[in-house]
């Protein structure tokens, strides 16, 4: 029996491992869109982080998030590639999308691109929070990343929680979007999705079977690239919109996020392991120090 329980273990855990790779390979590619968009004409580039339309930004943004995304692959400088790929995706919606939530506080797309910025920098903020090498001696700077790492979590669910209330303020369109060979009636399946992230949320942020809620999070965002998004950019002409692209790759580094988050929780405590203050507190004491 234990053999079986470890067995499983080693699997759930050998697959959530991967949404680190999930998530790098969403941020070098979102990268890519970003300076494919960088000439566009519109006021903001129509890909997150959403940051001012302009050629310098465009390129900017989209080499910060392809050596990001590199780095983490390659594991050179992860830790540091994450924690500037969080502050850069929290740095944009605290510029620029909650002025432009404020102004539209009922507009839900507005919204939707707020969090979805939002849960993408919570992501990498947890994932630079797992990289810490033991023995580590902190750095004053440091513990102003560790309290973001430790917020995290949190805005990681109200972003969830936020998500599924949306999905009932637009819920035709996303009845819409579910496509007909799907068994079962779109009603059904929206009405799931939104209880899904709301439960999620409340269970990530209570600590109340976290670890499973972010995992089938993961795997629910991971369904929707395969089912919904990656036919829309593989068919003219919505593989021209980079919207498209976008959206796609957003559901992609999500769901790489949520894995992220499941791995991060310790199965005893199901805390997030790398900021548990007793670990903050050996790390500082020096190697060895339990």
């Amino acid at each position: 029996m234990r053999q079986h329980d470890a067995m499983n273990t080693f699997s759930i855990e050998s697959i959530l491992k991967q949404g680190r790779l999930i998530f790098a390979a969403s941020l070098a590619a979102l990268g890519i869109v970003n300076l494919a968009c960088a000439r566009t004409t519109d006021v903001f580039l129509p890909v997150i982080p959403w940051v001012p339309a302009s050629p310098w930004w465009g390129w900017l943004t989209g080499l910060s998030l392809i050596a990001s995304g590199i780095s983490i692959l390659a594991n050179l400088g992860a830790r540091v590639a994450a924690t500037f790929a969080g502050i850069l995706f929290l740095l944009s919606d605290l510029a620029l999308q909650i002025s432009r939530v404020a102004a539209n506080p009922w507009d839900v797309g507005v919204r939707t691109g707020a969090f979805e910025t939002l849960i993408l920098g919570c992501s990498a903020l947890i994932l630079a929070g797992t990289l810490r090498p033991a023995g580590e001696a902190i750095h004053p700077w440091e513990k102003a990343v560790d309290s973001l790492i430790f917020s995290a979590r949190y805005l990681f669910a109200g972003s969830a929680i936020v998500f599924g209330l949306d999905h009932y303020l637009v819920f035709g369109l996303i009845v819409s979007l579910v496509p007909r060979w799907i068994p079962g009636s779109g009603w059904f399946w929206a009405n799931l999705t939104a209880i899904a992230f709301i439960a999620a949320g409340l269970s990530i942020a209570t600590g109340w079977l976290d670890k499973w809620a972010a995992a089938m999070m993961g795997i629910m965002f991971l369904l929707w690239f395969v089912v919904l998004h990656a036919p829309r950019v593989i068919s003219y002409p919505r593989s021209h919109d980079p919207d498209e692209w976008s959206s796609a790759f957003i559901a992609l580094g999500i769901s790489g996020g949520c894995w992220i988050l499941a791995g991060s929780i310790s199965a005893k405590k199901s805390q997030p392991v790398a900021i548990q203050p007793e670990l903050v507190s050996s790390h500082a004491a020096g190697p060895g120090v339990r």
